[in-house]
């Protein structure tokens, strides 16, 4: 569907001889950009609730650029995940906007500032190496309009740091929670909060923690009847699912 096409959706509007509620329907599966290396979905907003987001891991700087800017040309917030310094370089040179998160390895344009978040969402790291998958999420989260907080470095192997943290969980909507090793942290945190836990296990551990099997076996099989869990190293993930809970 061209533009001509949509002003002609418009128009049948105006006139009464199709709905709003047709329209949108129409809009919602308009076709994608091909740009020959990748076909851009520019109405997964309308769709979903937030634009196609871009995976870098395995993608040329180019294409990683490319695809950017043809989404940032149709609005709202931009978010590229498990990027490179080198990546964003070639992104900065065709949106002067965008920005490097370095410890979520995230590429983001951030112009909606609008709240669409009915609470915080908390984001809670088990230890110091598992921050990035927790930025990650963070990163994601705040993308799709809610009110972040983290906290980091309150593993098990010292619970009296997750316990002077009771009030900000008590205060949270949604917990995400990231940990590796043997992935016990978000039980515990089950235990203490009446909200949605998702767990992510990461891929953080020594020889028998199969670089995050163990978290995520663990995880999986949380006595807490709180806690779901994505994928190994999802902060993505997770930041997205959280994010439209608290949209409910």
């Amino acid at each position: 569907m061209n533009s001509d096409s949509i002003r002609k959706l418009f128009r049948q509007v105006q006139q009464g001889t199709l709905s709003p509620e047709e329209a949108v329907e129409r809009l919602r599966h308009l076709p994608f950009e091909d740009l020959g290396f990748a076909k851009v979905d520019h109405h997964r907003a309308l769709r979903n609730g937030m634009p196609e987001v871009i995976f870098g891991k395995g993608k040329t700087p180019d294409q990683v650029a490319g695809i950017f800017a043809s989404l940032a040309r149709h609005g709202g917030n931009i978010l590229a995940t498990r990027t490179t310094e080198d990546q964003f370089q070639a992104v900065k040179q065709l949106v002067p906007r965008s920005e490097y998160r370095v410890l979520a390895r995230a590429i983001v344009l951030k112009r909606d500032r609008k709240k669409y978040g009915k609470g915080p969402i908390a984001v809670v790291s088990a230890g110091t190496s598992d921050i990035p998958v927790a930025e990650e999420a963070l990163v994601t989260a705040e993308l799709m309009g809610n009110d972040v907080q983290h906290l980091y470095d309150v593993g098990v192997a010292g619970i009296h740091r997750l316990l002077a943290n009771c009030a900000a969980l008590a205060k949270a909507r949604v917990v995400i929670v990231c940990a590796g090793m043997e992935g016990a942290l978000p039980s515990v945190v089950g235990g203490l909060v009446g909200v949605p836990v998702i767990a992510v296990p990461t891929s953080i551990g020594y020889g028998a923690a199969f670089e995050g099997i163990a978290a995520l076996l663990g995880m999986m099989n949380s006595c807490a009847s709180n806690v779901s869990v994505v994928n190994i190293d999802n902060g993505f993930g997770a930041g997205y699912v959280a994010s439209l809970i608290n949209r409910l």
